[in-house]
């Protein structure tokens, strides 16, 4: 497939194996190896992988419109189950993965913030979490920790994940083929920008907790 050169002066190893990985996934988006790889990393992502599935969304969703709101419902079903194992982790597992967490994750610091905010806002963080670039994983492992409700931390990771995916979902299934053309001549643009979101994600999570 061809595309225009327009890398960034700053492109790097990832940006090069992300933009591989994006043209893997154009390849075979529309057969079943698309479909569970985004299951697998929607299922991960928000228990313990660092890469969002938004991206593999994408990739298939404009590749193929007419099921875009089918990829929406797997990745939502896929990140809702990863969050219901992130909380099995914090709330059974905690002491074979804590040392872990707080070492490579989330400071040990911000994890007592974090708890200690869920004791009145357990709902509206979840949720929040759920739908924007903050660290969803982060909120999973630490609802199990703190204990929270888990009928309403299911319930708000449904609402927030659905919305986030199906929102892209509807955007693709609209303007699939005009976004189709702008990703594949500055994907590696877009790919920084994105990046750049997740660690905003990182640092709102500091700034405003």
């Amino acid at each position: 497939m061809h595309t225009h050169d327009t890398t960034p002066p700053c492109s790097c190893y990832f940006l090069r194996w992300t933009s591989r990985l994006y043209r893997w996934v154009i390849h075979w988006a529309g057969t079943p190896y698309a479909v569970a790889a985004l299951f697998v990393l929607a299922v991960a992502e928000s228990s313990f992988f660092p890469i969002p599935p938004d991206v593999l969304l994408i990739a298939m969703a404009f590749s193929v419109p007419t099921r875009a709101f089918y990829y929406a419902l797997v990745c939502s079903t896929g990140s809702v189950i990863g969050g219901i194992i992130g909380y099995a982790i914090g709330m059974f597992c905690w002491s074979l993965v804590g040392d872990f967490f707080l070492t490579h994750i989330i400071s040990e610091e911000l994890f007592a913030v974090v708890t200690g905010k869920y004791q009145l806002y357990s709902f509206w963080i979840v949720f929040t979490a759920a739908l924007t670039p903050i660290p969803y994983k982060i909120f999973t492992i630490t609802a199990g920790v703190s204990g929270i409700n888990f009928v309403g931390f299911v319930v708000a990771s449904i609402v927030g994940r659905s919305l986030r995916f199906f929102l892209i979902a509807t955007l693709m299934y609209f303007f699939g083929e005009k976004a189709k053309k702008f990703i594949e001549r500055y994907f590696e643009w877009i790919t920084l920008a994105f990046v750049a979101l997740l660690v905003l994600g990182f640092l709102a999570v500091k700034r405003f907790l």
